[in-house]
């Protein structure tokens, strides 16, 4: 089992930034993507950006050059600074584990782009 734990979402105005923090316990395998994804209100879940365990990044056409993922020291948790931001941005954050052929989703955290 994998537990994550997400935190810092909240509001913000266009234009501004906010860093999200998935935080990973539990059986981390040696090789794993970690990933980021949204859900905006009546639309499907998306990937915004993903890490693998060896470093290598992937991100959305829609946020390439404002958003950034990376890894803490100890590689057990992954953050999302998200720059410029748009009210499009506007969504339910999930942080995503995927490794030794299972995967676990935290619980989510809300992000709104708004003045």
């Amino acid at each position: 089992q994998v537990q994550l734990v997400e935190s810092g979402g909240g509001l913000v105005q266009p234009g501004g930034s906010l860093r999200l923090s998935c935080a990973a316990s539990g059986s981390i395998n040696s090789f794993y993507f970690m990933d980021w994804y949204r859900q905006a209100p009546g639309k499907q879940r998306e990937l915004v950006a993903s890490i693998t365990s060896g470093g290598s990044t992937n991100y959305a056409d829609s946020v390439k050059g404002r958003f950034t993922i990376s890894r803490g020291n100890a590689k057990d948790t992954v953050y999302l600074q998200m720059s410029t931001l748009k009210p499009e941005d506007t969504a339910v954050y999930y942080c995503h584990y995927a490794g030794g052929l299972k995967t676990f989703w935290g619980q989510g955290t809300q992000v709104t782009v708004s003045s």
